[in-house]
């Protein structure tokens, strides 16, 4: 059984969550299961620079983003009461983190970690990271940092080379997203999600439930598709092509595949990308009545009334409902 945790490094939850899971972990006796760290992003605004986590909380702004995070709690407040928390979960006295830090690259380690040495070697990446942000109080975002841990790891080339590893984490945030991760630590086993870092007897139960559910078999390339409609549906256009390009270079004749791409063209404001692919599908198609009336959007959108205006009254002949 495979499972993932969506998390972010510098989330207090997942840490204790982390220990949580062990704990649920050790007493389990059901089918072996694979543990797979996934990234998310709490704070995707995080400068490149680490901020000292105290001039971070004296930005109203900020104050006012921890505080929808933590309703009736003041940051500060908040704070002492996770830290409450991890103390109980044997993550020490002093815990708690100093800086405001950029997560990708920690992300990037990871991930690689996982592509190289599977499950295990990236369990002790994951650790030494998040106790370097709690309990050290160091900067995670610190490349000496990050370039010492690959090493001991083995990662150095690896990671040396700041392209690899990268297209994979930014996919992974897109596929977190797509399939609705929201939350810091998430985890999910098949198509069952668990929120939050929950105690090892509701860990365990959702085990259970999970071994009870065996989760979908789909193609690679359709579970792609879908997530990047569900990017699209969400208003993530850009992020739809960024899940798509795979699918188009091996797929580009399949018309699920062109229409979704013309369909992020139209609402990421390509239009004359939106307009090649809308063309060319409605010239195979031309009863196809979505594509002609996305065609005649474009069209209008570009200025082109005369052109669009037979593509959109063919398009409300076929579908009535186009003429609203």
């Amino acid at each position: 059984m495979r499972m993932e945790i969506w998390a972010d490094v510098v989330c207090g939850w997942a840490h204790i969550g982390k220990r949580r899971l062990e704990k649920a972990l050790a007493s389990w006796e059901g089918e072996p299961v694979e543990v797979v760290w996934r990234p998310y992003q709490i704070d995707p605004s995080a400068p490149a620079q680490a901020v000292p986590m105290a001039e971070m909380l004296r930005d109203p702004m900020a104050d006012e983003a921890l505080r929808a995070c933590s309703p009736g709690l003041s940051p500060v407040d908040n704070r002492a009461r996770v830290a409450e928390v991890a103390a109980a979960e044997g993550l020490g006295a002093q815990w708690g983190s100093g800086w405001r830090v950029s997560t990708l690259e920690a992300h990037r380690l990871i991930a690689l970690a996982y592509a190289k040495g599977g499950a295990e070697s990236q369990q002790r990446v994951v650790e030494r990271v998040l106790r370097a942000h709690f309990v050290e109080v160091r900067d995670i975002s610190d490349p000496a940092f990050l370039t010492d841990l690959a090493t001991e790891m083995g990662l150095a080339g690896e990671f040396g080379d700041a392209d690899s590893g990268a297209e994979l984490t930014r996919e992974s945030l897109l596929i977190g997203k797509a399939k609705g991760v929201r939350t810091s630590p998430t985890i999910v086993v098949g198509d069952l999600a668990l929120e939050g870092a929950q105690s090892p007897e509701t860990i365990r139960e959702f085990l259970e439930d999970a071994s009870r559910r065996p989760p979908r078999r789909l193609p690679d390339e359709v579970r792609r598709l879908r997530w990047a409609e569900s990017l699209l549906d969400q208003r993530d256009p850009l992020g739809a092509l960024t899940l798509l390009r795979p699918l188009m270079a091996e797929h580009g004749g399949d018309r699920g595949v062109r229409m979704l791409a013309a369909r992020a063209y139209f609402t990421s404001a390509q239009l004359n990308r939106a307009r090649t692919a809308l063309e060319s599908l409605v010239a195979e198609s031309p009863d196809d009545s979505y594509a002609r009336h996305l065609l005649g959007r474009t069209l209008q959108r570009q200025g082109r009334q005369d052109e669009a205006a037979s593509h959109l009254t063919l398009a409300a002949v076929m579908t009535p409902d186009y003429a609203v």
